[in-house]
């Protein structure tokens, strides 16, 4: 648990890489941490142990695992939905792939932004990207600044004009350069998993797990999860 030299914080924690990066840097920066992670029915489970396995290593004050059902029933997701395929053809930044999942991070985002009211926290931290999953409508810069709009004028701490800031350090980074940044401040990815299948061995060929792998390897690291196959092998 940091000194909250800066304040607190509230960190979406979802268990995969990015997430996991953001929770290193609020740390680095001198937030106190508190971590929302949210079960809403997703198919890859295994990375809501990765959030705890993580908020236990940053020592974070207050990890809640949100339930979010209904979602689950809603459906409309490879993520949630157990006989659709999850697509493995790599990733496509012109369409919007089968794995988006119909308005998580506007779910995410309000609900943090009312536990962020509550526990007084000056920052939210989303580990939103637009380069590699720039066909999610909702991890798009012009999504962030109309919620962060929203933050200002529909919530009390906004209209006093103390609004929690929307952090989204990883917005404009590639995947090497998140996994860079995130190795430099010692983040433990041997903890995080990014596999949409959510096995206990990532599956290797999801559109997750390849741009996960190409990160590693443009960044000159190894990954240290293991896969089905070997690193000479993907």
């Amino acid at each position: 648990m940091n000194d909250e030299t800066k304040g607190r914080a509230v960190v979406i924690l979802s268990g995969g890489l990015d997430s996991a990066t953001c929770l290193g840097i609020a740390d680095s920066l001198g937030y106190g941490v508190d971590a929302l992670t949210f079960d809403y029915g997703q198919r890859h489970r295994r990375e809501i142990d990765s959030a705890n396995a993580l908020a236990e290593h940053y020592n974070v004050r207050n990890h809640r695992v949100v339930p979010l059902d209904f979602l689950h029933v809603i459906g409309g997701s490879a993520l949630t939905e157990a006989d659709w395929s999850v697509p493995r053809e790599g990733v496509n930044a012109q369409a919007i792939p089968s794995t988006y999942v119909p308005g998580r991070n506007l779910l995410f985002l309000a609900l943090a932004a009312s536990y962020a009211e509550v526990i007084g926290a000056h920052a939210i931290f989303i580990g939103v990207n637009a380069l590699d999953y720039s066909g999610y409508p909702d991890c798009r810069p012009e999504f962030i600044d109309a919620v962060s709009r929203v933050f200002q004028v529909g919530t009390k701490m906004g209209v006093e004009g103390v609004a929690p800031r929307l952090e989204t350090p990883l917005l404009s980074l590639t995947k090497a350069q998140i996994i860079q940044w995130g190795t430099s401040l010692g983040v433990p990815y041997e903890l995080t998993t990014s596999c949409y299948e959510g096995g206990a061995v990532a599956c290797g060929v999801c559109d997750s797990c390849r741009l996960r792998l190409y990160g590693f390897a443009e960044a000159g690291l190894t990954d240290p999860i293991p896969y089905q196959l070997s690193h000479s092998d993907l």
